[in-house]
């Protein structure tokens, strides 16, 4: 009983910050800074403002996180970093809500910070999963807290959604009241359903826990040993390098979804709908691929994601209306989740459980890394061809060599050593 209370409280973490990555970062944050805090400016300034606060964010949280993963692990206190960084997402995601008309430094400076807040949280959210699961139960409980993240978030978002469209139901004045107040309530929802982790998870203490600079001085001397012990264990690095290759596919995928559609001449409306549609099929396509991992193995399960992302991305090449839109919605909804849960899963097996904080924190940085070749070759090869449709061949072959190279990945000697480590 204690197990699955445990290890429902790490999942409903997902459910709870889940909110924002689809409510706030993929919806309505890029859209309100062009239509309400940057009204009047020039479109292409406030996409690249846009995207200086996101890649600015990206970068500082995947040099830190390898870092302070090695910290957390020496001192046991991955559970006070991860309390650290949701407090300040949360309060900056709710500030979002007070921001003036026009006030578009404060709104990218507070969106920067909770974005740190989001993308470091979910590092040592991560390193979690080897104190809450048990060894064969990890793909099982990494595509729960998916599963959860799709339902919870699409909840959410659909109550946010209805409010922007109907905001007189709901004793509003305008859209724009119903976007500012959907911020507050990502915050609140993140805080509420983020109280059963802090309660109920425990960390696993390390053999001989320490505290201040001598945790710190311990965690950077064991980040430096990582970085060449890495590169004597064959199974991690191969999987980091196709980990961060296919990732950077699944993540252009997700990011230019919207800018494709809108290139193919789709409405806002119908590009929102499909948002909703993938984080409704995400839910209970995560808990199938979860027991596929269980049953066949994560690689396996991890093949036929990307597999079916190829024909997806080759689908999308000849695409003409918005019903096939929809379907594509479908299809990326029934692997994209799956894919991370059990690439989390993978890694979690091959890796020292001890230094979950630090590995994490390798896998995290290179998933932040990653998403910058996949939109550049995207763009470049649009510029190239003068074709959307051209560019989203690039994202094909991003999963072809992923796949390719997880096949060199040995799952059963990585675990060995992981274990002998």
């Amino acid at each position: 009983m204690e197990d699955r209370r445990k290890v429902l409280s790490w999942a409903l973490y997902d459910w709870a910050n889940s909110a924002f990555a689809i409510t706030v970062m993929s919806a309505f944050f890029p859209l309100f800074l062009k239509q309400y805090w940057a009204a009047g400016a020039d479109a292409v300034t406030s996409t690249f403002r846009l995207g200086l606060a996101n890649s600015v964010a990206g970068i500082l949280i995947a040099l830190l996180s390898p870092v302070l993963g090695a910290i957390a692990d020496q001192g046991g206190t991955r559970k006070r970093y991860l309390i650290h960084f949701t407090a300040m997402a949360i309060l900056t995601t709710g500030a979002l809500q007070w921001v003036a008309r026009g006030d578009w430094p404060l709104a990218i400076a507070l969106y920067a910070l909770a974005t740190i807040g989001f993308s470091g949280s979910n590092a040592f959210y991560d390193a979690l999963l080897v104190d809450v699961a048990r060894e064969r139960e990890l793909d099982r409980v990494s595509c729960l807290g998916f599963s959860l993240g799709y339902l919870g978030g699409g909840l959410l978002f659909s109550l946010n959604v209805a409010m922007t469209l109907w905001p007189a139901r709901f004793g509003l004045a305008d859209a724009s009241e119903a976007v500012r107040l959907s911020f507050g309530l990502v915050a609140l929802w993140w805080m509420v359903f983020s109280i059963p982790l802090l309660l109920f998870v425990k960390e696993r203490a390390p053999a001989s826990a320490l505290a201040g600079w001598a945790a710190a001085a311990a965690g950077l001397r064991q980040l430096a040993a990582t970085l060449r012990e890495i590169r004597g264990q064959r199974a991690v690095l191969v999987f980091l390098i196709a980990y961060m290759i296919y990732i950077d596919g699944v993540g252009t995928l997700a990011r230019m979804a919207l800018d494709y559609g809108m290139a193919l001449g789709f409405r806002e409306t119908d590009l929102i709908v499909a948002l909703l549609i993938t984080q409704f099929i995400g839910f209970p396509a995560s808990i199938a691929f979860g027991h596929l991992g269980a049953r066949l193995g994560a690689k396996t399960g991890i093949y036929l994601g990307l597999g079916t992302y190829v024909a997806a991305t080759l689908w999308a090449y000849r695409m003409g209306s918005v019903s096939e839109f929809y379907a594509l919605a479908v299809i990326v909804g029934l692997v994209q989740g799956g894919v991370q849960a059990l690439s989390r899963s993978l890694f979690a097996r091959i890796m020292p459980a001890d230094r979950a904080g630090e590995f994490f924190g390798f896998y995290n940085m290179l998933g932040k890394f990653a998403v910058v070749l996949g939109p550049l070759l995207v763009g470049v090869t649009a510029l190239a061809t003068g074709s959307s449709r051209a560019s989203v061949l690039v994202v094909a072959a991003l999963f072809l060599a992923g796949c390719i190279l997880l096949y060199f990945v040995d799952e059963r000697k990585g675990a060995r050593l992981a274990g002998e480590a």
